[in-house]
């Protein structure tokens, strides 16, 4: 699928013999009735009563003071939280409102409404760090989620709310969102170029806009304008994804931003009567797979990149795919449509959770025997589908420019008895050191938080120059084996030749076995080479074995004592994003003496 092959044209003509755009129901119509009887009275009646509390608590105040403290101090979390409390309870409000269709929330309604249009700012700290000018608004994932939140509110329920209201929806939208859009080039997620690839930013902000123009921009010379630009800057977005749909991102910003993508193609597909169909591909079908591929086991993903271990996949979204592209193994991924608002500070997702609710399902996918990303060089291993408490495994090969990279080549984790056992810890917290030139000296990013070796005091460095190279990839029945060589993952000041790391996950022994071989030579005499494990759960150094964890769920490292010395190194309290903090552990296998050449190899089993 070429999304550039779109033009102005083209676009203007679908739009022209499209259908009325009719992608949800609207209050008071058959289909909200049969919304509510999916849903239940349980869950209504918990909705009306958390409205009820939103209709009469004050708005959250949002003072100049609170935003400015990212730029002041780095800290996010105090602007987002209110920004965010505030959405959230218009949310509950309007889908009450949509629901009962009683007029006993518009009051509410309009005071938040209005309250967010008088807001300086719709974009976060983090990315805007000063206070807008009138007329140059920050076009960011926030101001995108923004204008496509309140022209669904107003296509939802508009017919109550007042003509102030409505107009101030669509002039902002058009002031802050579409316009911008439309008319700056600076947007950094608009397309790829030499200097920047696009991420996960590219998906969000073009389906905000792109969205909310589908519901508001009745110029349709104007709204063909606007799409055309939005499918070209999603051509890029897709480029993104490797050649089998994997994302080096992770599967969190696979739901964050494949999903925005997918809410934008539900809402062109009902606007242009089905003529522009973003799904329907064998590329984006693959893409949809990527959460049934990097499972470990049911709870547990891998957690590469800036990505957790256990991430939350909207019940909405999961449905929808799996319904319309056939695949109905996104239904049993563990996710539960409780039909609570927590959208992430977007509207989109509680809607569609009602609107798409997930079947419920019996059946727990907890993955296939094998899954590998060539393009990414990842490789996961699962030694019984049908057990999830059974050893697994995922490593990964790639570069250290990833999107929301870490330098973290070669990193991998392993999960027994459905527990995170060797870690690769995710994002650690948001801040405006975590995402400037410090990066790197937090232990999340640095390669010094991975299961990864640290040569003559070296961690590895940072850029697309820095990578693995694969020399050897198999699966069977009996193992699966991924062989890196890792050398260019380290600056030069390093000294090495070659590192070479073999991993074989072995099935043929009972309980399975994973055997971690690090080869290494300097470049100019000897050096000091040390391979680390990194773990969440307790360590226990013994004579030739190292075990980690208990019998809740572990692994006992096997080592050579005549050649690797062991020690620990206690990192606590690491702060995490939209998680508590973690205690990690450094577990440290040195290579005897300062060999120009050796290795340290590893038995990792479960106990």
């Amino acid at each position: 699928m070429d999304l550039r092959r779109w033009n102005v044209k083209h676009v203007r003509m679908v739009l022209a013999t499209a259908p009325a755009f009719t992608p949800f129901a609207r209050s008071g119509e058959q289909g909200v009735a049969r919304i509510k009887s999916t849903i239940g009275s349980q869950a209504l009646a918990g909705l009306l009563e958390q409205a009820r509390a939103d209709a009469v608590a004050p708005v959250p105040a949002l003072p100049a003071a609170l935003y400015l403290e990212f730029m002041r101090t780095g800290r996010r979390e105090g602007y987002e939280d209110a920004q965010r409390e505030r959405r959230q309870m218009l949310y509950r409000l309007t889908l009450a409102e949509w629901l009962e269709g009683e007029g006993a929330f518009i009051d509410a309604i309009e005071n938040l409404a209005f309250a967010r249009l008088e807001e300086t700012n719709w974009s976060w700290p983090a990315h805007g760090r000063v206070l807008d000018m009138p007329d140059r608004p920050t076009l960011d994932l926030a101001a995108a989620m923004s204008a496509l939140d309140l022209a669904e509110m107003d296509y939802l329920i508009g017919d109550r709310l007042s003509a102030p209201l409505r107009a101030r929806l669509r002039s902002e939208t058009d002031r802050r969102a579409i316009a911008p859009f439309l008319e700056r080039n600076d947007h950094w997620w608009l397309h790829t170029t030499p200097q920047k690839q696009v991420n996960n930013w590219t998906a969000v902000c073009v389906a905000g806009v792109v969205g909310a123009a589908c519901y508001f921009e009745n110029d349709l010379d104007r709204l063909a304008e606007i799409i055309t630009r939005g499918l070209h800057s999603l051509a890029d977005y897709l480029e993104t994804f490797d050649s089998q749909g994997g994302s080096s991102e992770g599967p969190d910003y696979w739901s964050y931003g494949f999903g925005n993508y997918v809410v934008l193609a539900q809402l062109l597909a009902a606007r242009t009567g089905g003529q522009i169909d973003l799904l329907n591909d064998a590329r984006v079908r693959a893409i949809a797979e990527f959460p049934v591929r990097t499972i470990l086991t049911q709870g547990i993903w891998a957690s590469f990149s800036d990505s957790d271990s256990t991430p939350q996949f909207h019940p909405g979204l999961l449905a929808y795919l799996a319904e319309r592209l056939d695949l109905p193994s996104l239904t049993q991924l563990g996710m539960s449509n409780d039909f609570t608002v927590q959208g992430f500070n977007q509207f989109v997702w509680p809607l569609r959770q009602y609107a798409w609710p997930l079947p419920k399902s019996e059946t727990a996918f907890g993955g296939t025997v094998h899954d590998w990303y060539a393009d990414m060089a990842w490789m996961i291993s699962r030694l019984d589908p049908d057990n999830p408490g059974s050893l697994r495994l995922a490593i990964k090969g790639g570069h250290n420019d990833e999107m929301h990279n870490q330098n973290d080549v070669g990193s991998f984790m392993v999960v027994h008895n459905g527990r995170v056992v060797l870690t690769d810890p995710g994002r650690g917290r948001y801040s405006k050191a975590y995402f400037g030139p410090e990066r790197y000296e937090n232990i999340m990013a640095s390669s010094r938080g991975h299961s990864v070796p640290v040569v003559n005091g070296h961690a590895q460095a940072e850029g697309a120059a820095h990578a693995a190279r694969v020399l050897d990839h198999g699966h069977g029945a009996e193992q699966d084996r991924l062989r890196l060589e890792m050398a260019a993952a380290y600056p030069a000041a390093a000294g090495l030749k070659t590192l070479e790391r073999d991993v074989v996950f072995d099935r043929a022994v009972p309980g399975g076995r994973i055997e971690l071989t690090d080869s290494f030579s300097f470049a100019d005499g000897g050096g000091q080479f040390v391979s680390a494990l990194i773990t969440p759960l307790a360590v226990q150094v013994g004579s030739a074995t190292v075990r980690i964890g208990d019998d809740n769920g572990g692994v006992v490292v096997g080592f050579d004592p005549a050649i690797v010395q062991v020690d620990t190194e206690r990192h606590p309290g690491v702060e995490k994003q939209y998680a508590p903090s973690v205690d990690l552990t450094r577990v440290l296998f040195t290579a005897a003496g300062q060999a120009a050449t050796g290795k340290v190899v590893m038995e990792i089993s479960p106990f």
